[in-house]
């Protein structure tokens, strides 16, 4: 009986370290963006006002100007590289400068985030100074077009968020590439 307890005994407690020791459920899935939250302030009751004169050109004018940012947003182009390189093509260049222009003019008082990206050939920790050579890369040419440094910010996913799924030259192709994206 004594080694039947103590037999009982071990393997009770293997299974609570091996429960207390398992990973648990993701927090955070990979291809879901990080969104902080906002803070909520306690809002005073509502206060009978009043109802407004709507000027219907201003609200027109207002709704164009937030469509006309957010499809400027939307418009930032993906820049592509070539293989194991972090040099813009002439093809990139262009991108780059639709990019400045829309930043200069649409999006004057945004910043935005430059991902470099990268295959999933070579080690992580090679693929990410890949990506982060990349990602600066683009920010310096967006910067001799007029783009403010402080205003651009770098970060490099090395292989880890693949925009093709794939195991050929043409997924890999469409990985090798910087995003932008408007940062608030």
């Amino acid at each position: 009986m004594r080694k039947e307890g103590k037999g009982l005994v071990v393997a009770l407690g293997l299974v609570a370290l091996m429960a207390a020791g398992c990973a648990k459920e993701e927090v955070v899935k990979k291809d879901e963006p990080v969104v902080p939250q906002q803070t909520v302030k306690q809002q005073e009751p509502a206060k009978p006002v009043e109802p407004a004169k709507v000027e219907p050109a201003k609200t027109e004018a207002t709704q164009e100007g937030a469509t006309a940012k957010a499809s400027a947003a939307n418009a930032l182009e993906t820049v592509y590289f070539d293989f194991d390189k972090s040099d813009l093509r002439q093809d990139a260049r262009d991108a780059l400068a639709k990019n400045a222009e829309a930043l200069l003019k649409q999006l004057a008082n945004d910043k935005v985030k430059i991902e470099g990206n990268c295959d999933e050939r070579g080690s992580d920790e090679y693929n990410l100074a890949l990506g982060d050579r990349r990602a600066k890369s683009a920010a310096k040419y967006l910067e001799t077009l007029g783009v403010k440094a402080d205003r651009i910010t770098t970060i490099s996913y090395g292989k880890e968020k693949p925009a093709v799924q794939g195991h050929d030259e043409a997924a890999w192709a469409k990985n090798r590439r910087d995003d932008f994206v408007i940062v608030k």
